[in-house]
């Protein structure tokens, strides 16, 4: 009956006899509403760090991307310059392959004509000779 009256004027006794003004049924719901979210929270924070390290690692590997991409792209920079330099050479030896050529053209030219002034100077001291 003190019960009641205590419970209708809004305080009620919990399970150590102590006055409250909740409901024990409250005071639990609010106990273990408060556990769960200690525990909630300290999963939150668990993820955060989880996260964390997972963004770490994910910059990390970023990173490491982005320095072998610039390494490729220079091997590949690097790749048409020789290329490019190749083919100017190739230019330039067949440039000089041409010029060789006609050198040589020149050449046979001038050889063919010295070997005709040499049999006509020998057929000329020939006649000297019988002349004589």
């Amino acid at each position: 009956m003190a019960d009641e009256a205590l419970s209708r004027a809004g305080l009620h006794f919990d399970e150590l006899n102590k006055i409250r003004v909740l409901e024990p049924e409250v005071a639990q719901q609010t106990k273990e509403l408060k556990e769960e979210c200690k525990e909630f929270v300290d999963r939150i924070g668990d993820f955060q760090k989880i996260v964390g390290t997972f963004i770490d690692m994910v910059d990390s590997v970023a990173k490491e991307v982005e320095k072998e991409k610039m390494k490729a792209i220079g091997a590949r920079n690097l790749l048409k310059s020789i290329a490019k330099q190749r083919e100017s050479q190739q230019q330039q030896l067949l440039a000089l392959i041409t010029e060789k050529k006609m050198q040589l053209e020149r050449l046979r030219i001038q050889h063919d004509s010295l070997t005709k002034e040499e049999a006509g100077q020998n057929e000329f001291i020939e006649q000297l000779v019988l002349q004589k």
